[in-house]
């Protein structure tokens, strides 16, 4: 079967070759509005594959709630480090 002809800048980044990695780069949008809009698509990638699913599983919501618990630790991080050290004498 041959590859289906897609252009370069629509192509994920799993299909990319290595040595068309530099070019790919540079068609991608990086201003605030494509940054945003590509968050979306991949938002909108782990909603169809993970939750709105005939048959799903557990796997989808405790990814999120795993999620949740390393981003709510990442921002109290210079709390808790700041209790470890202290002394309750």
């Amino acid at each position: 079967m041959a590859e289906k002809l897609v252009p370069l800048a629509e192509k994920r980044l799993l299909d990319v070759k290595i040595g068309q990695l530099p070019s790919w780069l540079a068609t991608c949008d990086v201003t605030p509005n494509g940054i945003f809009r590509s968050v979306g698509r991949g938002y909108d990638r782990y909603l169809n594959k993970y939750i709105n699913v005939k048959k799903g599983g557990i796997g989808g919501i405790a990814m999120m709630a795993f999620a949740y618990v390393v981003f709510s630790y990442a921002i109290q991080y210079d709390h808790i480090k700041h209790d470890r050290w202290r002394k309750y004498h």
